[in-house]
């Protein structure tokens, strides 16, 4: 393997999309599109995305977190195929390429709250794992996740787009946030047995298999009731609703048949495809949001009572 391609598959390319979805989605909630900004946005969600993955890389690996049992793709750092330092050091490169695409979006549009939700973020990527005392060993993981890959992911877009945050981008984010959720749950209940055995108490480890199970399922079915709940609101208020376009979102239901049964009974290597399976339908999930929300600007739906 090439030395490119043994850092393209250490910056875990797979994950991207949950740091990317958000962004088109919060694009199309804003119903404006400058494409510097979204150029920028993409970045900022891409850097966050490798750094994270990188300096989990880096500090599971120093940790022993990672060892041959991880059922994962392999780690750089545990590997021994990149030296701590090189992977501590791209990690860095790339949450700053990302701290500088977001100052751009600062000094455009609101600086202070900009800078203050950026060093929040880097923060949140470095503490993952990091520190004396990492926030996903403390059962902290899922919430952390729900903000920053889903409501601050989604919702700040469509702030760098229009200077305010619709409704729709709050309940986008939410689901995506949920979804994002669920990648995360299933990738910890792969891992309960090495996480365990390391010490690493991730919330998977302290409820346990089966409730872990229940989670990953509450977690899915959550993402579409939000779809649900928020086009009923916006039946009755635009202002406070999702639009009913973003219904399409509600496709991702097929292909998250397959994960939805696999994880009440697979176990090991058998739970990888729920992984994978889940980042699909978190794609499919956004990018047909995505489309429905582009639609309300342009198709307008006739009234649901006729005459009225």
């Amino acid at each position: 393997m090439t030395q490119a391609a043994l850092w393209w598959r250490g910056a875990r390319p797979r994950t991207l999309g949950a740091g990317l979805v958000p962004v088109v989605v919060g694009t199309a909630a804003a119903g404006t599109f400058v494409a510097w900004r979204v150029a920028a946005a993409l970045i900022v969600a891409a850097g966050l995305q490798v750094g994270v993955n990188l300096a989990n890389d880096y500090f599971d690996g120093i940790k022993g977190v990672d060892t041959g049992e991880r059922l994962g793709p392999p780690r750089l750092v545990a590997s021994g195929a990149a030296t701590p330092r090189a992977v501590l050091t791209a990690a860095l490169l790339a949450i700053g390429v990302a701290g500088l695409a977001g100052l751009a979006l600062a000094i455009a549009t609101a600086p202070e709250l900009i800078l203050v939700v950026g060093a929040l973020a880097i923060v949140a990527a470095l503490l993952y794992s990091g520190g004396p005392r990492p926030y996903a060993g403390l059962g902290l993981g899922e919430v952390m996740v729900f903000m920053f890959f889903g409501l601050a992911a989604t919702c700040g877009t469509t702030f760098v787009m229009i200077e305010t945050v619709t409704s729709d981008a709050w309940w986008a984010g939410s689901t995506l946030g949920l979804l994002a959720v669920a990648i995360l749950v299933a990738n910890n209940l792969r891992d309960i047995p090495t996480d365990a055995a390391s010490g690493k108490r991730t919330l998977a480890v302290r409820t346990g298999e089966a409730r872990t199970r229940v989670s990953y399922r509450v977690c899915i079915v959550g993402a579409f009731a939000v779809i649900v709940v928020g086009a009923l609101v916006g039946v009755v208020s635009d202002d406070a609703g999702l639009t009913p376009w973003a219904l399409l979102g509600l496709l991702a239901w097929i292909p998250a048949i397959r994960p939805m049964d696999l994880v009440g009974r697979a176990t090991g290597r058998d739970l990888v495809p729920v992984l994978t399976g889940t980042a699909l339908v978190h794609a499919v999930c956004g990018l047909a949001m995505a489309v429905g929300l582009a639609l309300q600007d342009t198709v307008r739906p006739g009234p649901l009572i006729p005459g009225t």
